[in-house]
């Protein structure tokens, strides 16, 4: 450590001149200042500790909560239309690749998070009761017995079709959570299937209650993803898997300018036209750029605990399927 600065200065005693040593005023001046650089500083992280992106605009953490919910809270009752459009009909087939990934078996528990279309939910229940309908097709082969009474009571009998198997839908809008239960009410869907509103950062659930925890196209709009994941960890079963669908980095330069291209060009336009909304596209389209990289997202999962976690491109890095497990 380095001697502090003095100054010598001459004072007079009874017997003479004599010189002492002190601190220098200069000392003193820089100290001050430095105190003052540090106050500055640490003011300077606590603000932008409180800081976080929407999109590639700045805002406080408790601005992007309110700006988020807006944004599907105006998009909800076209979303479906301009995933269609956005993805030319692809992100049928990326949620369906999470469904053979995931490959739940009766009895499964899901909480689908973000989830307020249903989309995911709808899928799992009819992996679900495919699973069972081979099932019972191949015990009704093995009883070749079986009277014609018999296997239409078999057949009729749907009650547990699902094999104990559910689904919770949770999403913190409530918007989007009500063009999912409209769906579902148009597609038929009633058996094994709660919707909860509720922040995918704080879940109204205990814990150790799901056997597989999936968030498709949402865990990017979280303000805390940390903590999300977290709380994934957390109301997961020992064992238990999670899942995320997510918008990622393109592997290919080629492709990625053309990706670029055309999400900056052409989706907020199509935005404005079919769901007469460019700034909420506009957002979805930046909030993308900001996400971290596969790796980066796969290390943000282990620090929430998970193991084993691995992730597989899609369509050359423009989505990406994270998986972990509760071990």
């Amino acid at each position: 450590m380095a001697a502090p600065t003095t100054c010598r200065l001459w004072r007079y005693y009874g017997r003479g001149w004599s010189w002492m040593k002190r601190p220098c005023a200069r000392q003193c001046l820089h100290s001050s200042q430095d105190g003052a650089l540090l106050a500055v500083r640490l003011l300077s992280q606590e603000k932008r500790a409180t800081e976080t992106h929407f999109g590639f605009e700045t805002v406080s953490e408790e601005e992007k909560g309110g700006k988020v919910y807006q944004v599907f809270e105006s998009v909800a009752k076209k979303y479906d239309v301009m995933n269609d459009m956005m993805s030319l009909g692809i992100h049928r087939v990326w949620k369906d690749l999470l469904l053979w990934k995931m490959h739940p078996l009766p009895g499964t528990q899901l909480l689908d998070v973000a989830g307020g279309t249903g989309d995911i939910a709808f899928r799992f229940l009819n992996y679900i009761q495919a699973q069972h309908q081979k099932k019972q097709k191949r015990q009704l082969r093995a009883k070749q017995s079986l009277s014609w009474e018999e296997i239409a009571r078999k057949y009729q009998n749907d009650e547990d079709f699902l094999g104990g198997s559910r689904v919770v839908i949770c999403d913190i809008n409530r918007e989007m959570l009500k063009v999912g239960k409209q769906k579902a009410f148009d597609q038929g869907y009633k058996a094994g299937l709660a919707w909860v509103l509720g922040d995918a950062e704080e879940l109204p659930f205990d814990d150790d209650k799901f056997d597989i925890y999936t968030i498709a196209f949402g865990i990017r709009n979280v303000t805390h993803v940390d903590r999300a994941l977290q709380e994934a960890h957390r109301i997961l079963k020992p064992g238990g898997r999670f899942l995320c669908l997510e918008f990622s980095q393109v592997n290919n330069p080629l492709i990625s300018r053309l990706y670029d291209l055309y999400s900056f060009q052409v989706i907020p336009v199509l935005g404005e036209v079919i769901a007469g909304d460019w700034k909420s596209y506009q957002y979805l389209v930046e909030s993308i750029r900001k996400f971290p990289s596969q790796e980066e997202f796969k290390e943000m999962i282990e620090d929430a605990g998970f193991q084993k976690v691995t992730y597989e491109n899609l369509t050359s890095g423009i989505v990406a399927i994270h998986s972990g497990f509760k071990l």
